[in-house]
């Protein structure tokens, strides 16, 4: 051994592999280390009748990646044992084959583990680099865990489940549906469909197990009919469709935003320059969404509201139904306090708001369902700003196989390939 692996010492648990012991430790001229272990295994199995085998000497010596040390590569070095066995007929051979390691691969267990926790947050090109290994040897190694669809054996508990959709492409094209589960926090990964149509909803929802199905606590979407259409088709009555208030929100803000603009530009050819410029303040807490406004504030936006009458009711209008949805009403006094508000508007001058008081009628049902448990679709939102981000790391991930997989890492991939004393430590 050289001074810096004689200096190394390294042990069997300090490696994470079983059933070896080292019997020599070298650097290579590259600067890798290369560690040189023995099975201490006795036992070989005939992969044809399950029972052991008799020794029959070794087979071919094998040089598996391991996790790096101090910056520098290391291999570890093994020469497996073989079996011959005397019961099956043409008594065949096998060589042993450890838990850390497949009998053709290239790489140990802990170290596949290792760089697919490294593709968390990253792309394959950049880890191909950092680690000199090919994409297609992660590829590889992505497609052994069988991260291409999920897994229900590993979920005890759906929770709440939601569906929205996203587009692969610029401009909104190609759109994909996304399903995923929120339970204590945790989110999940449950499907990536190709379009929004109701038949494929439909048949992945009826794909779930009658068991995991029950687990279900109330399904989150959009005002999407095929949504709404695939989920009442599979599930009862009982599992409410909750079309939440920031889906809510977002339509009567849409329909404010066209109001404030209109009058905004009539403002600017009524009044002067300096005038105009006076409402920049006012105009800036307008578009800021906010819901409600203080003392100040409102001294701000007075002007504002003396020149547009119209932008001061809409605005009125908007934070009166946020106060609905602000106090904590049951489900049958919530819808009631919305249709005494969707008369007030039909009542009113207001006409930006009439496209989205018709939508609040016909989705009543499911909006009211929000006033249940007061759940919300934001982790789906989440969800598909982090997807949002995926592809864009990737430039665009067209394969459903391989977007299910890189969102599954990013969302479940800690839980999975972290240390597990790490996990204890976070």
């Amino acid at each position: 051994m050289n001074k810096f692996t004689d200096q190394l010492n390294p042990t069997s648990e300090l490696l994470g592999l079983s059933d070896i012991i080292i019997t020599d430790t070298k650097e290579a001229r590259d600067g890798s280390i290369h560690i040189i272990v023995k099975s201490i295994k006795t036992e070989i199995l005939c992969p044809h009748c399950k029972t052991p085998m008799e020794p029959y000497g070794y087979g071919r010596s094998l040089t598996l990646r391991h996790l790096p040390v101090f910056g520098r590569e290391v291999y570890i070095e093994i020469t497996p044992p073989r079996g011959i066995c005397k019961r099956c007929d043409d008594n065949p051979t096998a060589t042993q084959t450890l838990d850390w390691f497949k009998q053709n691969g290239h790489m140990t267990k802990p170290y596949e583990d290792y760089l697919m926790l490294q593709l968390i947050g990253s792309t394959q090109s950049d880890v191909a680099k950092k680690e000199s290994v090919t994409e297609e040897n992660l590829q590889n190694i992505m497609d052994r865990y069988k991260m291409e669809s999920v897994d229900w054996g590993t979920i005890k508990r759906i929770g709440l489940l939601g569906i929205d959709e996203i587009a692969q492409k610029k401009g909104y094209k190609d759109y994909v549906t996304i399903i995923t589960s929120r339970y204590q926090t945790k989110n999940k990964i449950l499907g990536v469909i190709e379009g929004k149509e109701k038949a494929n909803i439909e048949a992945f929802l009826s794909s779930i197990p009658k068991k995991k199905k029950k687990t279900i606590t109330a399904i989150c979407v959009d005002m999407c009919n095929n949504y709404i259409g695939a989920i009442s088709a599979v599930f009862s009555s009982d599992i409410p469709i909750v079309v939440d208030r920031f889906h809510v929100a977002k339509l009567y803000r849409k329909s404010i935003a066209e109001l404030r603009s209109q009058e905004l530009k009539r403002l600017r050819k009524d009044l002067t320059k300096e005038s105009y410029q006076a409402l920049r303040p006012a105009i800036k807490i307008l578009i800021s969404k906010q819901e409600r406004y203080n003392k100040k504030e409102k001294e701000i936006l007075s002007p504002l509201f003396k020149l547009s009458p119209a932008i001061k009711a809409a605005y009125r209008l908007s934070r009166e139904l946020m106060i609905i949805y602000n106090t904590h009403y049951k489900k049958e006094t919530a819808q009631r306090k919305i249709e005494q508000w969707i008369r007030k508007v039909e009542l009113s001058s207001v006409t930006c708001l009439d496209t989205f008081i018709k939508t609040l009628a016909y989705y009543s049902d499911y909006i009211g369902n929000y006033f249940i448990r007061r759940e919300t679709s934001g982790f789906v939102e989440g969800i598909n700003n982090k997807v949002k981000v995926i592809k864009r790391r990737c430039y665009g991930i067209y394969n459903l196989k391989h977007l299910f997989q890189r969102i599954y890492l990013d969302l479940q991939g800690y839980d999975i390939f972290l240390p597990k004393h790490m996990v204890t430590a976070c």
